[in-house]
C-alpha cells in the first residue's frame, strides 16, 4: 500500500448528500467509454466520470487535469490520482467506505491507483470500463481487495439541482 497522503488544513467540509451523488452517477449509465473524455452520454473514461460528477456538484475543476496514461500497471513514487482527490475531497478509511464514495483502485501489485469508481451500494459500484462504457456492477471480492483509497465528495456551496438541469456534461 502507498504512503499516507497529506491532510487538509482547517475545518473539513461537510460531505455531499449521498443520494444526490448516486443519482448523478447513475445518470451517466450507458455513456460510451472514451479515453480522457468527460461528456455524459457521449463518452468518458473512469476519471472523466468522476470529473463529470464533480462538475455537476461544484462546477469546473479548480485546476487542470494533465494527460494521463491508460497503463493500469504503471508504477511510480507518487499516487497522482489520490493526491488530486485529496486536494478536493474528504479522505476516508477504506474500511469506512459508504455508498456515494469515490473508490480508487490499484489494479496490479506494486502499481499506483489508476482506476476510479463510485460506490452505489455496499456491494455495488459504478465505473467506466473500456469496451462496456459506464456500468454498475457488483463489488466482488476481487474488486474490493483492489481498493487503495476512498474519498467522499464535499457538499456543494450552492444548489446542485440548478447545475444538473443546466449541465453541459
Amino acid at each position: 500500500m502507498s504512503a499516507p497522503l497529506p491532510r487538509r488544513r482547517g475545518r473539513p467540509p461537510r460531505p455531499a448528500d449521498p443520494d444526490l451523488v448516486i443519482a448523478l452517477a447513475r445518470d451517466w449509465l450507458g455513456t460510451p467509454y472514451h479515453d480522457q473524455a468527460c461528456l455524459k452520454g457521449v463518452g468518458c473514461d473512469c476519471l472523466g466520470l468522476a470529473r463529470g460528477i464533480w462538475r455537476q456538484l461544484h462546477g469546473p475543476e479548480p485546476f487542470p487535469i494533465p494527460p494521463y496514461s491508460r497503463d493500469w500497471g504503471e508504477t511510480g513514487e507518487r499516487e497522482v490520482l489520490a493526491e488530486g482527490a485529496t486536494r478536493l475531497m474528504l479522505p476516508i478509511a477504506v474500511e469506512a467506505r459508504q455508498p456515494s464514495d469515490l473508490l480508487l483502485f490499484c489494479m496490479r501489485p506494486g502499481a499506483i491507483a489508476k482506476h476510479v469508481g463510485i460506490l452505489t451500494a455496499p456491494d455495488q459500484f459504478l465505473h467506466a470500463y473500456e469496451r462496456l462504457g459506464v456500468i454498475e456492477e457488483p463489488l466482488t471480492p476481487a474488486w474490493a481487495r483492489r481498493i487503495a483509497f476512498v474519498f467522499r465528495f464535499p457538499r456543494p456551496r450552492r444548489s446542485a439541482a440548478r447545475r444538473t438541469r443546466n449541465s453541459s456534461d
